[in-house]
C-alpha cells in the first residue's frame, strides 16, 4: 500500500477531530452567553476610555497652557478632519479652562470605570469556569489589576517604540516581543482576577494563544482603525470616530471570552470535569423546555 494511502485516514481523523473541536469551541461560547459577556466587557471598556480621554483632557490642559500648538499637534496626530478636527481644537481649548476640575472627574472616573472594566473581564472568567461571582472583592482586585495592567502596556509602548527604531529586517523582533509582553498580560489577568486558582503552566498556553491574537489585532487596529477614524470623521464628525472605537472594542471583548473558553477547555482536556449543582425556579408542569429540542 502507497505511504500516501496510508496516511489518508490519519489526515481524515485529524481533519475531523479539528472540525469536532471548534464545534464544541463555538457551542461552549455560545452557552457561556458569550456574546453578551463581550458586550460588557465592550461597554466598560468604551467607559474607561471615556474616562481616561478625559484624564488625558486635563493633562493637556495643563501643557496647552505653556503651549499654543498642542490642539494642532493633536488633530494631526490624530488624522480627524472637518467637524471631529473641530471638536478636538474646542476641546483642547476648554482644556486649558477646566483642567482643574477634569483632572478630578478624570481621575475618579477612570478609577470607578477601570475597576467596572476589569469586573466584567472577571465575570467572564468566573462564567466560563462555572465559579462563584464575588462582586465586590473582584473590583478591588481590579484596582490592583490596572496598576499592573497599565505597567505592562507602558512597557509594552516603550519596548515596541525602542524597537521599531531599527530596520525593517528587526520587525519579526518587534512582534515576537509584542507577543510575549501581550502573553505576560494575558498570564497576568487570568491569575488576578477570576475566582479559582490555578497553575501558570496550565494557563500558559491559552495566554501565548492570547498574546498572538493580540498582538495581531493590535496591528491591524494601527492599520485600519486610523483610516476609518479619519474617514468617518470626514463624513460624520465625532460620532464616527466613537463608531471605530466601539468596533475595535467589540472584537477585544469577544476575543477575551474566546481566551476564557479556550482557558477552560484546555483544563478540561488535562483534568477533567465535574458535575455542578444548580438550583432554579421550579418551573410549572409542561412549562420546562426539552433538553433535546
Amino acid at each position: 500500500m502507497p505511504a500516501r494511502s496510508r496516511q489518508e485516514p490519519i489526515i481524515r481523523s485529524r481533519l475531523r477531530h479539528a472540525v469536532d473541536w471548534v464545534r464544541g469551541f463555538v457551542l461552549r461560547f455560545n452557552q457561556l452567553n458569550g456574546r453578551a459577556n463581550a458586550a460588557a466587557i465592550t461597554l466598560y471598556g468604551f467607559l474607561a476610555l471615556f474616562a481616561l480621554t478625559l484624564l488625558a483632557v486635563a493633562v493637556v490642559g495643563y501643557l496647552d497652557a505653556g503651549r499654543q500648538d498642542v490642539a494642532k499637534n493633536i488633530v494631526a496626530f490624530l488624522g480627524v478632519t472637518g467637524a471631529a478636527a473641530k471638536t478636538v481644537t474646542d476641546a483642547v481649548d476648554k482644556a486649558r479652562q477646566t483642567r482643574e476640575v477634569a483632572s478630578i472627574v478624570g481621575l475618579v472616573g477612570l478609577v470607578w470605570t477601570g475597576s467596572g472594566f476589569a469586573l466584567s473581564i472577571a465575570t467572564a472568567y468566573d462564567v466560563a469556569w462555572r465559579v462563584p461571582h464575588r462582586a465586590t472583592k473582584e473590583r478591588l482586585l481590579g484596582l490592583g489589576w490596572l496598576v499592573g495592567f497599565g505597567v505592562i502596556v507602558a512597557a509594552s509602548v516603550y519596548v515596541t517604540t525602542f524597537l521599531q527604531r531599527f530596520p525593517i529586517a528587526v520587525a519579526p523582533l518587534v512582534f515576537l516581543a509584542g507577543v510575549a509582553i501581550n502573553t505576560v498580560l494575558w498570564l497576568w489577568t487570568s491569575w488576578v482576577l477570576p475566582n479559582r486558582r490555578a497553575p501558570w503552566r496550565a494557563l500558559l498556553p491559552a495566554a501565548i494563544v492570547g498574546g498572538v491574537a493580540f498582538e495581531v489585532l493590535k496591528i491591524a487596529g494601527g492599520i485600519v482603525v486610523p483610516g476609518l477614524v479619519a474617514k468617518s470623521s470626514a463624513l460624520y464628525g465625532t460620532i464616527g470616530v466613537v463608531f471605530a472605537l466601539l468596533a475595535w472594542l467589540l472584537i477585544l471583548g469577544r476575543l477575551v471570552v474566546m481566551m476564557t473558553v479556550l482557558e477552560v477547555m484546555g483544563w478540561e482536556r488535562q483534568h477533567g470535569t465535574e458535575i455542578v449543582e444548580l438550583h432554579g425556579p421550579a418551573l410549572p408542569e409542561g412549562s420546562r423546555p426539552d433538553p433535546s429540542a
